[in-house]
């Protein structure tokens, strides 16, 4: 992020996000389903802010990007989300990507990095593509290491059957 002001003041805007986004992570595992929030922010406020909900709602699609990017629209009463940024603890996958680039969410943020289903820098880079329409900035590692043992514990829990 560099040195300057304007940097630091968004780096700790990205991370007292991102606490909030680990919040609503540490609730996705507390229903049994993988610790992932996230929250968007406009006009550096949160208007936004969910986690994984596929367990209880036996839905595929409830992860915690698209419930947050579902709530924010209609908190804005619009599905333009240009002005927006997306705080996220984990990287998001294809499906989530897809849903930034259509709501043309202007900043992405993320935690830890996805080296299995990762979409915007890990296993593919859809946010990159010059061949889509939008192309929001990609910020990763804001606090990855809190992001990575979230998820690291609750998949060594579920290995050893709790």
């Amino acid at each position: 992020m560099g040195s300057n002001p304007t940097s630091s003041a968004m780096n700790s805007e990205y991370e007292a996000a991102m606490r909030v986004a680990l919040e609503q992570a540490e609730l996705a595992a507390v229903a049994g389903d993988v610790p992932v929030g996230a929250v968007v922010l406009h006009e550096g406020k949160i208007i936004a802010a969910r986690h994984n909900e596929r367990e209880v709602t036996n839905d595929p699609t409830a992860h915690a990007e698209v419930l947050a990017l579902r709530d924010a629209a209609s908190a804005l009463e619009t599905w333009h989300l240009d002005e927006c940024t997306l705080v996220v603890t984990l990287e998001p996958c294809i499906m989530c990507a897809g849903a930034l680039l259509n709501a043309r969410v202007k900043t992405l943020v993320f935690g830890a990095a996805d080296l299995k289903a990762g979409a915007t820098s890990s296993l593919y880079n859809v946010c990159a593509d010059p061949r889509v329409n939008h192309n929001p900035v990609v910020i990763h590692g804001v606090l990855h290491n809190e992001s990575a043992v979230l998820l690291k514990n609750f998949f060594e829990l579920k290995r050893a059957g709790n």
